[in-house]
């Protein structure tokens, strides 16, 4: 059986030391769509801060394999594996160079029927991340569901809506951050998982929602962000553009994304973002 929650859950992965400078943040705001315009992102003279989103690339600067996902008790094909959802708590602001040390582990696994849910926990004295992958036809080994991570936006209009075109060429940037799945580049292994052409990373557009929120609500000031879930409701083709909705509410903000090009078809949902 390629998952037995008796050994996942609970698993230690390796420990590793992560270490950035200002470079690898300009590139990963690059990666997430700054632009020459936006010195405060994209030149080491005027950053004001680093994108909280970062902190998902900083475990994996200067990788340059494939990811696997196999761990113990854990032996799943890439190709049958997408990103669920993706939760990040800000211990305090990230900054523009440091050096963290990082622990992970498998905290749960969730049996969703036709699928299962692997839940890895990264962990620094900056941030911890919480990084949900489905795993498909892995389920049906009687194990829980898992809680609801449902988080529904008001029923009005939104407080700002904005759009966010991406590149044609957003995941060959991107992927230069250590996420080297071929399903982002390799139109035969995206045909092989079921997709009509390479996708864009979903972190990626984790952090085009993100850096949204931060420049249309926080003031252009990234360390005021404290913690962002966000369930990846569906792909996003690199040169489509994001349609970004943000709701103030209860000191935090919730926030939807949706493809425009596709008659709004679901990118990000059951996202909110913390404050300071």
């Amino acid at each position: 059986m390629p998952i037995d929650p008796a050994i996942a859950v609970g698993a230690a992965l390796p420990a590793r030391e992560l270490q950035w400078e200002s470079t690898d943040v300009l590139l990963y705001h690059l990666a997430v769509g700054a632009g020459p315009d936006e010195l405060s992102y994209v030149y080491e003279g005027a950053l004001r801060g680093v994108l909280p989103t970062f902190a998902t690339v900083a475990t994996t600067l200067g990788t340059t394999e494939p990811p696997a996902l196999r761990m113990p008790g854990v032996d799943v094909d890439l190709a049958r594996v997408v990103h669920g959802r993706q939760e990040l708590v800000l211990h305090q602001p990230i900054p523009r160079a440091g050096r963290a040390h990082a622990t992970s582990r498998v905290a749960a696994v969730h049996d969703k029927g036709n699928a299962a849910v692997i839940v890895i926990e990264t962990t620094t004295a900056l941030f911890t991340i919480r990084m949900s992958v489905f795993a498909r036809d892995e389920g049906g080994f009687g194990g829980d569901r898992g809680p609801s991570t449902r988080i529904p936006v008001p029923d009005r209009k939104p407080d700002v809506e904005t759009l966010c075109p991406t590149d044609p060429r957003q995941a060959l940037w991107y992927r230069l951050c250590g996420d080297r799945n071929p399903l982002h580049v390799d139109p035969a292994f995206a045909a092989a998982a079921g997709f009509p052409r390479p996708i864009l990373h979903g972190l990626c557009t984790y952090g085009i929602v993100a850096k949204a929120a931060v420049d249309t609500v926080l003031d252009g000031e990234p360390d005021r962000v404290a913690g962002y879930d966000a369930r990846f409701a569906g792909v996003v083709f690199p040169g489509e553009t994001l349609r970004t909705r943000i709701w103030r509410e209860d000191g935090r903000l919730l926030v939807s994304a949706t493809v425009a090009d596709r008659d709004d078809a679901p990118a990000l949902s059951d996202a909110a973002i913390t404050l300071r």
